[in-house]
Parts: structure tokens; C-alpha cells; sequence
């Protein structure tokens, strides 16, 4: 049985051509999300005190 070079070159090709696709796709995924999340995110309303309504001790 002899090795078919050329199959075994065209399958490690298309394999690798593959999986850089993959992870420019999850790249781009992870950087939506990244930004979404980020940007999402709702401050509270009493960040800073608020000094004229502390009671006196």
C-alpha cells in the first residue's frame, strides 16, 4: 500500500486553512462580546456620598 502524497498534502492544507478560520472567528466572537459586556454594565446611582443629607452626631 502506497502513501497518496498529494491527498495527504490537499487534506493537511484544507485542515490547517481550517482551524486559522476557527480561531479568527472566535477572536472576533470573543472581542463582541469583550466590548459588549463592557459597555453594558449600568453604574449605580449612589456612586458618591452624598454629604448634605448625613445625619449629625
Amino acid at each position: 500500500m502506497e502513501i497518496n502524497w498529494i491527498v495527504l498534502g490537499v487534506m493537511a492544507i484544507v485542515l490547517i486553512a481550517l482551524i486559522v478560520f476557527m480561531i479568527k472567528k472566535n477572536q472576533k466572537e470573543k472581542k463582541k462580546l469583550t466590548d459588549l459586556l463592557n459597555n453594558d454594565f449600568k453604574k449605580s446611582d449612589e456612586d458618591e456620598p452624598d454629604f448634605d443629607n448625613v445625619s449629625e452626631r
